[in-house]
């Protein structure tokens, strides 16, 4: 019997169209921005299509999750790193948020399958409140979407000539959602450090109780 190429799973694929997408928009940034606004907020809706044909098709793997995750996570740094060359003041903010989302997501996944959890989705029924509802639907779905669309207006408000004040107040709800989403990446540091700690004090008090 042949093994499966799980490289050319329905999902996978769609991720590798996803990073192309996301390649293409920022390397239009500095010249067509709404073209390039459009192709990364195509890759990102891909991300919900690759999620369906992943559980659908029970083509769902660890590669697949892998690509899926560092994909969001590079092409949100790449968009903020755009939007510090055009708002240059506020560098520093744009900085913060990289380090925050990509630490958080980083320990949230590692800490996960270190203690076997078979997606980093998985929440345990006993652990973090916040978690668990962050990961339910549509709560999920919202604050992903808010978070990515209060960047990119920032990015497109910066070049369109006299926006509509609709856009403005778009902006201001997706900026209170990247808020809380950012608080949410809070913590999964905080919890995802205080897990890492506990396996740590765990195995060095079963190597204690060895030696006596």
């Amino acid at each position: 019997m042949s093994r499966e190429n799980v490289f050319l799973f329905v999902p996978n694929v769609i991720g590798y169209v996803r990073i192309v997408l996301a390649l293409l928009a920022f390397s239009l940034m500095p010249r067509l921005p709404l073209t390039a606004m459009l192709f990364y907020l195509l890759s990102f809706l891909l991300d919900e299509l690759d999620g369906r044909a992943a559980r659908a098709l029970h083509q769902a793997t660890r590669f697949g999750a892998m690509m899926d995750m560092l994909t969001d996570r590079c092409a949100t740094m790449c968009l903020l790193v755009n939007l510090s060359l055009v708002y240059p003041s506020y560098s520093f903010l744009f900085q913060l948020s990289m380090c925050v989302d990509i630490a958080s997501h980083w320990l949230h996944l590692h800490s996960s399958t270190i203690m076997g959890s078979t997606s980093h989705k998985s929440i345990d029924p006993t652990g973090n409140t916040i978690l668990r509802i962050y990961y339910t639907e549509p709560v999920l779905s919202v604050l992903w979407l808010g978070n990515e669309l209060f960047f990119c207006l920032l990015f497109l408000l910066h070049h369109i000539q006299e926006p509509a004040a609709w856009l403005y107040w778009l902006q201001g709800l997706c900026g209170l959602l990247c808020l809380l989403k950012t608080g949410i990446s809070l913590v999964h540091l905080v919890t995802a450090s205080q897990n890492m700690a506990a396996m740590d004090a765990a195995e060095r008090e079963k190597k204690r109780e060895k030696t006596e």
